[in-house]
């Protein structure tokens, strides 16, 4: 029987796979199995996030045609194609059907779901934007029409969204209520919390953290979801279980730089997270016009501050933990090369789930970075309203799921990744 180059890959990552964890004198394990998925994304252009996450199914880790995760891409759709697109060439080149429907590309065309899980990238592409400068990808359509066909053929397999669900509040919060309902395992979010920090910083869990910064930088939306779970996957680490979001604010201006002056947002603090971003030109912060914080106060007290700046390049988050006198900061690097490598660390983390069956950490951390973000940009719309968000208690035990270099992206997918 012949067998396809995209086959042998997949096998060959399984094979690696079993190896690797073997070789880390862990228990031997039978050899992976390849698990199928079927892709639904917006557009499939040149560095677009199908790109960079169906791309490294396809060709590998480092899409150079080696080694990649046990995974085989069984369909795709894509909801609009450009005179860039890739997604023609690339299943011609791989043998992947690609379907008008997202109920066919979940069914591969057939009465039943034959799939093992389902990867949605709504990012990227020409959508209108609201009133409040969110773009309107269609994430909340493509998970109904996902989700549809899984009542219709009577089968659920995990989904992995990417970037936040929604990305309007209702959207999300529908999102996550159907997969409550329908128990599928849901999984969403940023690329960044998975990638390397420079320099490494690991925060045990129950840890007392006295304050947190983040820096982020870019679109308020498009970047700010990526800044709030950088700063999100490690407060959530302080002791005591994640209990959600009390009240939302928007600041600019005085009244942003105000918030430290008055010691609302520890100034030593936001300093350290400064100094870990590399900055774009010279001149006085407090110059930067277009310059917003997102205010948040959670439902224990503790005070989150984000500040979202267009005079650096790079995501950053610095914590005060108790009985240290320098607070410690780290930035979250999103290094280019070889072929976006915080991409591989989450289609890591989206493989473990497709082939344990559940989530590698918790969706409703990224439900509560979305809600916060939501409603940052609903306070902003309304000149800085401070916003109480009972809407906004999501509770949920974090887990120590690693990020870059660990988990080696060789290692066995079903096994739990946890440091």
């Amino acid at each position: 029987m012949l067998i396809s180059r995209r086959d042998w890959l997949a096998s060959a990552a399984a094979v690696a796979c079993g190896a690797a964890t073997q070789r880390a004198g862990a228990t031997p394990t039978k050899r992976v199995k390849v698990k199928s998925v079927a892709a639904i994304v917006s557009i499939y252009e040149p560095k677009t996030h199908a790109d960079v996450l169906i791309g490294k199914i396809l060709e590998g880790w480092k899409q150079d045609g080696g080694t990649g995760p046990a995974l085989k891409l069984s369909s795709l759709y894509v909801d609009q194609v450009s005179d860039r697109d890739l997604s023609r060439k690339m299943a011609a080149k791989y043998n992947v059907p690609i379907y008008d429907s997202i109920e066919k590309a979940v069914t591969v065309g057939t009465d039943q779901i034959p799939v093992d899980g389902v990867i949605s990238i709504g990012e990227h592409g020409d959508y209108p934007f609201n009133d409040k400068g969110q773009q309107l990808y269609p994430r909340r359509r493509f998970f109904k029409e996902i989700t549809d066909a899984f009542r219709k053929y009577d089968r659920v397999v995990p989904v992995f969204n990417d970037k936040h669900p929604g990305p309007v509040w209702t959207d999300a919060k529908w999102m996550y209520d159907r997969a409550q309902k329908m128990k599928i395992p849901f999984m969403a979010g940023s690329s960044l919390p998975l990638t390397y920090r420079k320099p490494d910083l690991n925060v045990p869990l129950g840890s007392e953290i006295e304050a947190a910064v983040g820096i982020g930088y870019s679109g308020l939306d498009i970047y700010g979801i990526h800044a709030l779970e950088c700063f999100q996957c490690l407060v959530e680490r302080r002791q005591g279980a994640e209990s959600g979001v009390e009240w939302v604010q928007y600041l600019e201006g005085d009244a942003m730089w105000n918030a430290l002056d008055a010691g609302i947002v520890s100034q030593d603090v936001f300093n350290a997270a400064l100094a870990s971003v590399p900055k774009v030109g010279k001149g006085d912060i407090r110059a930067d016009r277009d310059a917003g914080l997102f205010l948040f106060k959670y439902n224990d007290g503790f005070l989150g501050a984000l500040f979202m700046l267009q005079s650096v390049n790079r995501t950053s988050v610095a914590l005060k933990l108790k009985g240290q006198k320098q607070p410690v900061a780290t930035q979250f690097e999103e290094r280019t090369e070889p072929a976006h490598p915080h991409f591989a660390y989450l289609l890591k983390a989206i493989e473990c789930m497709v082939h344990t069956g559940r989530p590698s950490y918790p969706i409703e951390r990224t439900l509560l970075t979305s809600g916060i973000l939501d409603r940052a940009l609903t306070s902003r719309s309304l000149d800085g309203k401070k916003l109480k968000t009972p809407e906004l208690a999501i509770r949920y035990q974090p887990v120590a799921y690693p990020h870059a270099p660990l988990p080696a992206l060789t290692s066995n997918p079903s096994q739990p990744l946890v440091k």
